[in-house]
């Protein structure tokens, strides 16, 4: 964030807005924290945001496929929520599941699935093989009840495309 901030002239939360978050339509997204950390919306908002992650409309397509390609593959980690993984893979920015388990996506999801959740219960995947992309937004911060439940919904997102 701070290198952002430096090079674009401007605090990283304007500077997300006006480069990110409008030309997506994100327009009930904000930021609450430093460095992109505590990121509110709508369900719309990130639907936005995965639109953008599965077909690139702020970056080139090379810059996409690095961002959600493990990078250190085999390097061991803690999966917040879920314990120790071995190996954790990352992309540049998204969980990608790969292997892990525990996990917050269905066993069933693809490897190459990746995406995000945070602390206020919310959670958003996509799944390329698949071709199935998944938000849920909570009232609810993310607590023991998120490593069932979502797992649970990933199973009846899989089982209704796959029917």
């Amino acid at each position: 964030a701070d290198e952002i901030s430096t090079r674009a002239g401007m605090p990283f939360d304007e500077y997300a807005i006006e480069a990110v978050a409008r030309p997506l339509g994100m327009h009930g997204w904000r930021l609450e924290g430093s460095a992109g950390a505590d990121a509110h919306g709508s369900v719309d908002d990130v639907l936005a945001l995965l639109t953008a992650w599965r077909s690139p409309l702020l970056i080139d397509l090379s810059t996409l496929q690095r961002g959600m390609t493990p990078h250190r593959p085999a390097l061991a980690g803690v999966l917040p929520g879920y314990g120790p993984q071995e190996p954790n893979p990352w992309g540049l920015g998204p969980e990608i599941r790969g292997e892990k388990t525990p996990h917050w996506t269905s066993a069933r999801n693809h490897p190459s699935t990746f995406g995000h959740f945070g602390r206020t219960g919310t959670m958003a995947w996509i799944d390329p093989v698949a071709g199935v992309s998944l938000v849920a937004l909570s009232d609810q911060g993310f607590g023991p009840w998120a490593t069932t439940a979502w797992p649970t919904l990933a199973d009846a997102v899989l089982d209704a495309v796959d029917g």
